[in-house]
């Protein structure tokens, strides 16, 4: 027969107590303690996180757009007269600058369904407007490019659907929870 070790002994009873315990407390209708709820402090904190992440990823965001337009300026030939359509252009399509959130997150547990879906359709039209906007001003920019340069825009404008996952079948593909860009060369 062989021995079992103290502390193996002491762990199964100290296990056995705890299930004894836990046992009778839901028997009781109590609840084990669970951790305190975050204050206010801590909210303050994960929101300075979050925005901190926001800014840095922006950042990143801006520096990789500079460089697409770069290219794409110089793929395209821009002359001296269509540089200030080319510059129109990429100040309409800067994505616009959100001001920081002020305060907490909102909680959307706490409103009911027919507000929630108010918000939604609000924040839909705040999309749809950027967005026509966005198109107006690849419209506008358009028409001022020669033939030739309008190819290559054509080009650039087609691998960025294809990136986004739009790859000429009729057909919109869902791929998640995120955001796409269309176009993805501006």
């Amino acid at each position: 027969m062989t021995s079992i070790p103290k502390r193996a002994l002491m762990a199964a009873a100290l296990a056995a107590a705890f299930a004894g315990l836990s046992a009778t407390a839901i028997a009781q209708g109590t609840a084990t303690p669970t951790a305190p709820a975050t204050t206010q402090a801590q909210e303050a904190t994960k929101d300075d996180q979050r925005d901190a992440k926001r800014a840095e990823r922006m950042a990143r965001m801006q520096k990789h757009m500079a460089e697409r337009q770069a290219a794409l300026k110089a793929e395209l030939k821009i002359t001296a007269e269509q540089e200030p359509a080319w510059n129109a252009f990429v100040a309409r399509t800067q994505p616009d600058a959100r001001p920081a959130r002020q305060g907490p997150r909102e909680d959307w547990s706490k409103l009911t369904t027919p507000q929630r879906l108010d918000k939604m359709a609000a924040m839909k039209a705040e999309r749809d407007a950027r967005m026509d906007k966005r198109h107006d001003a690849i419209k506008s920019f358009y028409a001022v490019l020669s033939a030739e340069q309008q190819k290559v825009f054509d080009a650039k404008q087609m691998q960025g659907f294809q990136r986004a996952g739009m790859k000429g079948h009729g057909k919109h593909h869902h791929h998640g929870g995120g955001h796409h860009r269309m176009g993805g060369t501006i």
